[in-house]
């Protein structure tokens, strides 16, 4: 499947975080805005300077940054850096997630340590993020936060008690923050793929043989689902074409969900 293309006119002016944003879909991400012509910051606690080397040979604005999304300090210094360097934000990504990494397991043996870490920067990293960028965008009197779940969350998955619940979170979060940050006409969207081909997934064995065969089975659309799937919807979230649409789930799966 061809990556979608975008003209670079279709977020011209607009400044984006994207969190997590140093490979796999988080990257994807800040490619498909810097393409549709937004400035792009990289946010991770990896490296992002790879990434933004790559936006920047394209001829696109960005800034590459460290950012712990568990920690208030790292987030507010984030914030403060985007808006020392484009002067404004318009759109968080909250895409920062421990997802690839983990292993299905009863939930009686998921240990209370690895439920915290998940808590922590799935659903506190969001929290911290919206709550940083959210005096920038009052008083812009504008700005879209796209929170990134799962469509797995309408499911009720087995043997991922920890990840399914934390995306649940982010879900109500999105609903509870469209209702308090409406009146400062601040969007807030929720972006739900599903099983999707990243190099963290391919790499995890026990995404790979019958469960996936059983998740692409489920699809109206019966294919393997890649990170470029997701641009056209993140780009339709971020842009102006989106102005009255808020607290949604926008599940793109291939239609193994329909809620």
């Amino acid at each position: 499947m061809a990556a979608p293309s975008f003209t670079p006119d279709r977020l011209k002016g607009r400044v984006a975080i994207v969190t997590g944003a140093a490979q796999g879909i988080g990257e994807t991400y800040a490619r498909a805005l810097a393409s549709a012509g937004a400035a792009v910051v990289c946010a991770d606690v990896l490296d992002t300077a790879p990434v933004a080397a790559a936006i920047e040979a394209a001829g696109g604005a960005v800034l590459a940054l460290h950012t712990d999304v568990t920690l208030a300090a790292s987030v507010q210094a984030m914030v403060e850096a985007t808006v020392s360097r484009f002067g404004r934000i318009d759109v968080l990504v909250n895409n920062a997630a421990v997802f690839g990494s983990i292993k299905l397991k009863p939930f009686v043996e998921i240990e209370s340590a690895e439920w915290d870490r998940i808590m922590a920067v799935n659903v506190r990293g969001p929290f911290e993020c919206a709550k940083a960028v959210t005096p920038v965008m009052r008083k812009q009197r504008y700005g879209k936060i796209i929170n990134v779940a799962s469509g797995t969350v309408f499911k009720g998955t087995p043997m991922f008690l920890h990840y399914v619940t934390s995306k649940g979170a982010v879900v109500a979060m999105t609903r509870c923050l469209a209702r308090e940050l409406g009146d400062d006409n601040i969007c807030v969207n929720t972006l739900a793929p599903g099983l999707t081909l990243s190099a963290n997934v391919v790499s995890n064995q026990d995404w790979q043989g019958g469960i996936a065969a059983g998740i692409v089975a489920s699809r109206a659309i019966k294919r393997e689902q890649l990170p470029d799937d997701l641009t056209g919807t993140l780009v339709y979230l971020a842009s102006g074409d989106s102005d009255f649409v808020t607290g949604q789930v926008i599940v793109v799966d291939g239609g193994s969900v329909t809620h």
